[in-house]
């Protein structure tokens, strides 16, 4: 699936990509600046999570719960050297938990993604839209 949208309609795709439901795990992959995060930011809100949203660079996860008791996972390994370092915060209880998880920068961890998952590439268009496509 395609998707060619601008910021202003942003939470519509992220509820788009809430309805796929194919997977729980969601590898979000572009550039700096693509909109990995704002569009993180926009899935856990339709999700029903009220607290702000960052991104967890250094902290690498930050965890959400929705209004309704769901828990959300938002990583960012970007900074991370190896595998080994993500299996040292325990990645693999966090990934085969249940629960949504969204990574940033998987490509970085690629032996730990659970076989069922969804990739999002984002790309920002010379006209300041951006295009995603569900994988």
């Amino acid at each position: 699936m395609e998707i060619i949208f601008t910021l202003d309609q942003i939470q519509e795709v992220a509820q788009t990509i809430i309805d796929q439901k194919s997977s729980k795990i969601v590898l979000l992959n572009g550039e700096m600046g693509a909109g990995k995060t704002t569009l993180i930011k926009n899935i856990a809100k339709a999700l029903g999570v009220t607290e702000a949203t960052s991104s967890p660079t250094f902290s690498l996860v930050n965890e959400y719960q929705s209004t309704s008791g769901e828990v959300l996972y938002h990583f960012d390994v970007y900074r991370i050297k190896d595998e080994n370092e993500a299996m040292a915060i325990g990645i693999e209880d966090y990934l085969y938990s249940g629960n949504w998880c969204f990574i940033e920068w998987s490509e970085k961890i690629p032996n730990l993604i659970p076989e069922h998952h969804i990739v999002i590439e984002l790309t920002v268009l010379e006209n300041g839209k951006r295009k995603l496509i569900i994988k």
